[in-house]
């Protein structure tokens, strides 16, 4: 299938690993120019000399979680040209009893989870309705719709990615862009095999006994049974930001292996 997103630009957040590299790597192969962001700049470089030999890729190293990290981003972007995708995906996660959470711990995660895709969406979506076409998508969580009492602050900010996206496509009307959200499921990448191999030897268990263990705790209403791999995420967001996808506005698509128990 011919997406029809060869030459457009996209910056994709935190994507030097996970599900943004992913994505990264799937639009590079869709014939899109693409921006990369990481908070390293060596990083940052490996990934834009990875994916290079590919496609037409570029690199800028900035933390999101600040106005002038954000601004960093964005004037890289204006210096390469307009950015026709723009996919919110930076973010991290954290497990933690609610009553541990500091105010610090919530203004830190909606820093980062939230603010950094209002930020951005704010500088480029006028453009994008003004050249009547665009596509933002905020990568959100299976946890906007069945949060995780020790994930309360992250559950939240995925949650509000969710009620933005859909806000923001109301602006959208009788245009060719479209503001879109995925509820991802729980991946396996690097962060996640990073937090289990620090969690397992405090559960007396091997980070493989831990990874088929969620789906017998938080995990166990999964169809799928398994983790995601950050590939399976990346096509459903490709597809989103294809012209195949126009009909696809202020939705919340759900890629989370039939974890949510919802019809809906």
């Amino acid at each position: 299938m011919n997406l029809q997103i060869a030459n457009k630009l996209a910056l994709i957040t935190g994507s030097t690993q996970g599900i943004g590299r992913a994505i990264a790597e799937a639009l590079v192969a869709e014939g899109a120019h693409v921006i990369v962001n990481g908070r390293h700049a060596a990083n940052v470089d490996a990934t834009v000399a990875a994916l290079s030999a590919r496609g037409i890729v570029h690199g800028v190293a900035a933390d999101l979680s600040t106005a002038a990290g954000a601004q960093a981003v964005m004037d890289t972007a204006a210096r390469i040209g307009p950015v026709d995708i723009l996919i919110n995906n930076v973010g991290y996660f954290e497990v933690k009893p609610f009553v541990e959470i500091s105010d610090a711990d919530w203004l830190a995660m909606f820093e980062l989870n939230v603010m950094s895709g209002i930020r951005l969406t704010r500088a480029l979506f006028d453009g994008m309705l003004k050249r009547n076409w665009g596509r933002v998508i905020f990568i959100a969580s299976e946890q906007s719709a069945k949060p995780n009492a020790d994930m309360l602050h992250y559950a939240t900010t995925k949650t509000a990615q969710v009620a933005i996206a859909r806000g923001l496509a109301e602006l959208t009307r009788g245009s060719a862009v479209t503001v879109n959200s995925v509820l991802a499921a729980p991946t396996w990448s690097e962060g996640v095999e990073t937090f289990l191999g620090k969690l397992a030897p405090q559960e007396g268990k091997t980070v493989t006994e831990m990874r088929r263990a969620y789906f017998d705790g938080p995990g166990r209403t999964s169809l799928l049974q398994r983790w995601a791999t950050p590939e399976e995420i990346a096509a459903q967001v490709v597809f989103l930001c294809s012209e195949q996808a126009a009909a696809i506005n202020g939705a919340a698509q759900r890629v989370d292996g039939g974890i949510v128990r919802s019809l809906f």
